[in-house]
């Protein structure tokens, strides 16, 4: 290799992605993780239902925000619409239209926070370390092109992961009739209760 070949390939090296040398958008990417695990950490440690649903929207929100410095702007899009629009707004209602308790609920906690987070801990460095060695040489050129457009997407989702895909639907499927069996348990049992004096059913 002659002299100028290997100034050449060093200037390369040099100029090349590492991470001792950040770009804005790449410290912006980090900051805007840093507020979004701060805002998950709210959501499920808040005594509040509806304080809970309010700051996962600032957790989804930043999601979506990372999707849109990722250049996946139709994941970020899809995102805000289904996950904001739809999910939270459902929530709330959900919260707002039954007995669910508005205000602070110290019976909401369930004592087996020790076990919870020891899981949490343990999930989050698993999938640290799958997405580190899966992706350890892969870089994304965030000043180039899109590439989260809808058709990449589509080619992807439909091409490589078809059977996560439906995997999934079949798990939001089952956990949808266990929420509806639980419910008709609950409303048997009710019926079932007799009532007490006064007309009001005995809860003991």
């Amino acid at each position: 290799m002659t002299p100028t070949a290997t100034l050449a390939a060093a200037a390369t090296a040099t100029t090349g992605p590492g991470f001792l040398s950040p770009t804005g958008v790449e410290i912006t990417f980090l900051l805007v993780g840093l507020a979004t695990l701060g805002a998950a950490l709210v959501t499920v440690t808040t005594r509040q239902l509806v304080h809970a649903a309010l700051w996962l929207v600032v957790t989804l929100g930043g999601i979506a925000v990372e999707y849109l410095l990722l250049t996946a702007e139709f994941i970020a899009w899809v995102q805000v619409l289904i996950y904001l629009g739809s999910v939270i707004v459902l929530l709330l209602f959900g919260l707002m239209l039954t007995k669910a308790p508005i205000g602070r609920s110290p019976d909401a906690d369930s004592g087996n926070r020790p076990v919870a987070l020891g899981v949490a801990v343990l999930a989050a460095a698993a999938l640290v370390w799958v997405v580190t060695d899966a992706f350890r040489t892969t870089w994304i050129d965030l000043d180039g092109p899109v590439q989260g457009s809808t058709k990449v997407s589509g080619e992807i989702l439909f091409q490589h992961w078809v059977l996560p895909f439906e995997a999934l639907s079949v798990l939001l499927l089952a956990a949808l009739i266990g929420a509806i069996v639980l419910s008709r348990k609950n409303d048997a049992s009710d019926a079932a209760t007799p009532a007490g004096p006064g007309g009001q059913k005995d809860r003991r």
